[in-house]
């Protein structure tokens, strides 16, 4: 395969008592951050390969499920989408690491804008670029998203390894690229047709959000107030190299919605060196990213504190990630920003 086929493919796949109040914890330490119960966490982890079908729309949804083999539940639920050509085999890292801190993740896999769109030629950029261009294949990603949340309540009733094991008052949504606007759409992030048209795209099911450097396919179609709705905690990540492997996203948008956000806690992470790639578990192409694995963990430990500060509701996790215990821990290697709404 020609060096730049390699490059695109790499970067492409890619919640008070009464009385006297009790005296405030100091500020956890790094060592006594929930999320860095050993990386490896608690939990062996087991999977499911499933296919569902949308019938409403005529359409297959494939989903691998990471979930811990131990403990009854509830347990709180992720949702994952892919970067675009990307499948639900990637971003594994995610899935087990967050398995084995005590959450189910669902990685979906988003059909005309997956894998699919380059397998079999040769002109791998220009398939990308066609997808990614494709409103088709940007509008689908949302429901598939809310159609998956449906589905699993259903699980949650069936007979299954996840029965009565999920937890699906406390759900949070994750993306990289591609799948950063999807998570951004189901926050609640506005868009409008041609015509001024709302575009309704939100799930309120989603309690808060991980966003791994969002591709912003629809900048036309953004009113100034785009943001404005969203109102649920969010955790941003971009990188100082994170440039479009298509050309269609700037570095400013990838960190427009931390900007824009206003009515929930927002942190945001930049990656010193880093790059688009980096959030992806593809092993690079002639031996680059030296400092993959490194990141890697930062975003493993940072979204697990995350997860457990605003969907477990971990008082100690929420002050790690705001009081300095996260700063910390990145060290040279990330610069943290945050701007906090609740006490």
């Amino acid at each position: 395969m020609r060096p730049v086929l390699s490059v695109v493919l790499a970067l492409a796949a890619t919640s008070a008592t009464a009385g006297a109040a009790e005296p405030r914890p100091e500020p956890a330490s790094v060592a006594e951050s929930p999320a860095l119960d050993g990386v490896a966490g608690r939990n062996a982890v087991e999977t499911l390969l499933v296919e569902w079908t949308d019938t409403a729309r005529q359409r297959i949804v494939p989903v691998k499920i990471y979930y811990p083999n131990e403990g009854v539940g509830p347990i709180p639920v992720i949702l994952f989408s892919h970067g675009l050509g990307s499948s639900r085999y990637r971003y594994a890292y995610l899935g087990e690491h967050w398995a084995r801190h005590g959450y189910v993740s669902v990685h979906m896999q988003h059909q005309g804008s997956d894998e699919s769109v380059y397998k079999g030629t040769l002109f791998i950029r220009r398939a990308l670029l066609r997808a990614a261009n494709n409103p088709r294949a940007s509008l689908d990603r949302p429901p598939d998203i809310s159609f998956v949340l449906d589905r699993l309540a259903e699980v949650n009733r069936e007979d299954s390894p996840l029965r009565g094991r999920l937890d699906l008052e406390r759900v949070g949504m994750a993306g990289h690229s591609f799948g950063g606007f999807a998570t951004l759409a189901v926050a609640g992030q506005v868009f409008r047709s041609a015509e001024g048209k709302e575009l309704k795209l939100a799930d309120r099911r989603i309690k808060a959000a991980f966003i791994m450097s969002p591709s912003a396919p629809f900048k036309r179609l953004q009113p100034e107030d785009t943001f404005d709705r969203i109102a649920i905690p969010c955790l941003h990540m971009t990188a100082t190299e994170d440039e479009s492997p298509l050309g269609l996203t700037t570095k400013a948008d990838r960190r427009a919605a931390f900007d824009g956000i206003k009515k929930a806690d927002q942190y945001l992470i930049t990656f010193q060196g880093g790059d688009h790639a980096i959030f992806t578990d593809q092993k690079r192409p002639f031996g680059n990213g030296e400092k993959d694995e490194l990141f890697r963990e930062l975003i493993q430990v940072s979204s697990t504190a995350f997860w457990d500060a605003y969907l477990k509701e971990d008082h100690k996790a929420r002050l790690w990630l705001a009081e300095g215990g996260l700063a910390a821990r990145l060290a040279a290697d990330g610069v943290l920003e945050n701007r906090l709404v609740s006490p």
